[in-house]
């Protein structure tokens, strides 16, 4: 389904970026992995080098313009392509979580920064790249509080809000282009983070990150090719060939 393509994607040594390299790699594409873990992350790579797969991966912090660049000019010089880039790599901010009357200017400036700023810059760091070779797919990775305000999460959902505005503003302004951007809500998932964000929970009946992967590699393929501006929900998706699907972000609360 995706062979002959390379994905980046940021956060890709555990949970559901973990998840999303192997989904990739079992779909044919080759993969960038991108942490700040060098270990997780050679393990991932041997992982799917053993599946038979292409893959690099590269230690770097998504957030630093330098790193930035020197993360992006890797993949192109191993792959000397670039397809699709998944903007996973997040922060929930301080734990516990705080009432937005109790949250410190520098916390909530350090979850913008990697929830935020972030994707802005890796997005900016491949946009040139993908225009000169004539499209590309760019995949936001959001949440539920993005668009529904819960108590102890207006930090991270008013990140993934703007991140959400942010891919809508982007869809339109590349329309043309052939790059196209999306957001995926990934849902309630088994991971670490989850277990951080519900502390003394069991979260072991939580969505497998294996289970919802296919929405993103479906919005890869060729049969995603006019699909722009979207919102999905991963847990709801079925794959459709059709360009009529998913929501318009923030469309049901105008």
């Amino acid at each position: 389904m995706l062979t002959g393509k390379v994905a980046l994607i940021t956060g890709s040594s555990k949970g559901l970026g973990h998840a999303l390299a192997h989904a990739f790699a079992e779909a044919g594409a080759a993969v960038v992995l991108n942490a700040r873990d060098e270990a997780a992350l050679e393990a991932t790579r041997r992982e799917l080098e053993a599946k038979g797969a292409q893959a690099l991966a590269v230690r770097a912090d998504a957030t630093q313009p330098d790193e930035i660049a020197r993360l992006v000019d890797a993949a192109l010089s191993h792959f000397d392509r670039l397809d699709v880039l998944i903007n996973n790599a997040g922060t929930l901010g301080p734990s516990p979580r705080p009432a937005m009357s109790d949250f410190a200017g520098a916390d909530l400036a350090e979850i913008f920064r990697v929830n935020v700023i972030g994707p802005v810059r890796m997005t900016q760091a491949v946009l040139p790249h993908m225009r000169a070779h004539g499209g590309g797919l760019i995949i936001n990775v959001t949440s539920d509080a993005g668009q529904t305000g819960y108590p102890g999460w207006g930090g991270y959902g008013a990140a993934k809000a703007a991140l959400e505005l942010l891919t809508q503003s982007w869809a339109a302004e590349l329309e043309g282009s052939g790059v196209r951007i999306n957001a995926v809500n990934p849902g309630d998932l088994n991971t670490e983070m989850q277990q951080l964000a519900n502390p003394g929970e069991d979260v072991s009946d939580r969505l497998d990150p294996f289970s919802v992967t296919s929405v993103f590699v479906w919005l890869a393929s060729d049969a995603a090719a006019e699909v722009t501006g979207k919102r999905f929900d991963a847990a709801d998706f079925e794959p459709r060939d059709s360009a009529n699907v998913g929501t318009q972000i923030h469309a049901d609360t105008r």
